[in-house]
């Protein structure tokens, strides 16, 4: 199954280069190109099991990445999020961290996957943790945006939207978020799918109806090039993922009672389908953070301002 997972990670990759070489306008900037140097060293290294970087590759390589991809998708547009809007692009890496927690405390109940190879100092911990999951979110948004300057998606019919239909999609995606924390545990460690599309159904309507960056607004006015930009994401990261997760000393170990004898890589086939969704959650689990910090920033400026 590791052959299987190769190919298709290799093809993925493929497709990701024919494209972008495609459609290229200029050059790849020189941090795109020092993306692809720390990976390639970094994947020497690994293999010769010279540390720390066996321990720290996953965050390594998905850093070397995000520069890779954020070049790319400026030598394709001219603009990027790196470079056009560095604070926000901060703020996506350091939200990737709390939001990423949010599905570690489902976890804790779900007991869908452990961590082996972590160092046990506070410093390593720390670093270990905090800096994988902040490439997270960036990673996800990064390879959306590439796939996104492909120009594969064109506008569609406009979604119709019955009056009820977004109360019934917050109210579903609730009880999807309740339910694996309420039945018996050796249930809900079958339940993580829910997760995994609860919080789009909860929070992408509350989004659309603050006026918010949301999925149904795009889909309402016939935009689909980010809702399936990010489905790809979800499928290309993914795969990445586990490729790089597989090899390095300090990984996460899937443990869901389902396809445990049919592995590819690390995660059981199956668990794939699940960054899909996982992608679309990225986009509107950040939209609502990103909105609250921004209000509550706000509300502090105006506190200063009458004091």
């Amino acid at each position: 199954m590791t052959l299987l997972g190769l190919a298709i990670t290799a093809a993925t990759v493929l497709i990701l280069l024919i494209e972008f070489l495609r459609h290229r306008q200029t050059g790849l900037p020189a941090y795109g190109w020092a993306g692809i140097v720390v990976l390639s060293v970094a994947e020497i290294l690994l293999f010769k099991r010279l540390e720390p970087i066996p321990t720290y590759f996953t965050p390594i390589a998905w850093t070397s990445y995000i520069l890779t991809v954020d070049a790319a998708v400026f030598s394709i547009r001219g603009r990027s999020r790196l470079r056009d809007a560095p604070r926000e692009f901060l703020q996506t890496a350091l939200l990737s961290i709390p939001l990423w927690l949010i599905f570690e405390a489902y976890n804790l109940r779900l007991a869908n996957w452990t961590y082996v190879g972590v160092p046990g100092g506070p410093v390593e911990l720390l670093l270990g943790y905090a800096w994988a999951f902040a490439t997270i979110t960036p990673g996800i948004f990064e390879t959306a945006d590439l796939i996104e300057s492909f120009g594969w998606f064109r506008p569609a019919g406009r979604l119709r939207l019955a009056a009820w239909s977004e109360t019934t999609m917050a109210l579903l995606g609730a009880a999807c978020l309740i339910l694996p924390l309420v039945v018996p545990k050796a249930m809900a460690e079958y339940l993580f799918a829910l997760v995994w599309i609860g919080f789009v159904l909860l929070l992408d309507p509350i989004n659309r109806h603050l006026g918010w960056p949301s999925l149904l607004s795009d889909l309402v006015r016939g935009r689909t090039s980010r809702f399936s930009s990010l489905l790809l994401s979800g499928w290309v990261c993914g795969w990445l993922w586990e490729f790089w997760n597989y090899w390095a000393s300090a990984k996460w170990h899937y443990i869901f009672p389902i396809m445990q004898g049919s592995k590819i890589f690390e995660m059981p086939a199956i668990g794939y389908l699940g960054f899909l969704p996982f992608a679309l959650e990225c986009f509107v689990m950040y939209v609502t953070a990103a909105q609250l910090v921004g209000a509550i920033r706000l509300a502090r400026e105006a506190e200063r301002a009458k004091g």
